[in-house]
């Protein structure tokens, strides 16, 4: 007996032949993760190690600069990059234009008040010099910082985005013995090994999730099944965490990994 397909079942079957094509390419080509360096580095490099035991090819793609990461993934040129938190991310969308989403919260750092000339904020003299990061989303955070430490009272509708634009946040290891008090970033610091990152006189412990390093994607990649693939094995590996404690000195007030509610 001879059976016969209907002519307009081929175009149906050829569409779903090329899409699972697609499909078995895109799980077969590497996932490339755009990452600035440091402890975000670090970590996304031990999960590649681990997802490469389990089959999951994954490209660290190392970026000397803070800009060229969004461009690369807004080009296709990644597929993820992890380096920014939220509001960053919110800011590079207003003014560039992106079509991001963050995929998943991962490690937040905290901020951190540091002075070497100074134990404690109670010897902070009247008129003391404080050095902030002043790039438009950094220098709201360090001004409530300063608030929420009881040196400076903020106005109720102060935003998250400011106006100066002189101090760039890795300068700020190196500007902390000029001045009484400093904003500091914790990962710049045990980078820089300028001082001791875990001796701050007081951290943003506080904050929301907001502020902890996104995993971004292109809205319409997100969906990307290597990218679910890779998170899981980012989330739940054992060499990841121990990684990321000992960057941080083995120290929990410095940082918390966003995606456990602790």
């Amino acid at each position: 007996m001879m059976t016969t397909t209907s002519p307009t079942l081929w175009p149906r079957l050829a569409a779903f032949l090329g899409a699972a094509l697609l499909a078995g390419r895109a799980l077969a080509a590497p996932l490339k993760i755009g990452v600035v360096p440091g402890i975000f580095a670090d970590s996304v490099e031990a999960a590649a190690k681990e997802a490469k035991k389990q089959g999951l090819d994954v490209q660290v793609v190392e970026f000397t600069d803070w800009a060229t990461p969004n461009v690369a993934l807004d080009a296709g040129d990644i597929d993820l990059n992890y380096y920014q938190n939220s509001n960053y991310l919110a800011n590079a969308a207003r003014s560039k234009g992106f079509k991001f989403t963050s995929v998943q919260a991962g490690i937040l750092s905290y901020l951190g008040l540091y002075s070497t000339r100074h134990k404690s904020l109670a010897d902070l003299p009247t008129g003391a010099k404080v050095a902030i990061a002043s790039d438009p989303v950094n220098v709201g955070r360090g001004l409530r910082l300063l608030q929420h430490a009881g040196l400076i009272t903020l106005r109720p509708d102060t935003g998250l985005l400011g106006t100066q634009a002189d101090i760039e946040g890795p300068q700020l290891a190196r500007t902390t013995p000029d001045v009484d008090l400093a904003q500091g970033f914790p990962y710049f610091i045990i980078a820089s090994k300028a001082f001791d990152a875990s001796k701050g006189l007081a951290y943003t412990s506080y904050e929301d999730d907001s502020w902890a390093i996104q995993f971004v994607a292109r809205s319409d990649r997100a969906a990307d099944p290597r990218i679910a693939r890779f998170l899981d094995i980012y989330k739940n590996s054992d060499v990841v965490r121990k990684t990321i404690h000992a960057f941080y000195l083995n120290d929990q007030k410095l940082y918390r990994l966003a995606w456990l509610k602790n």
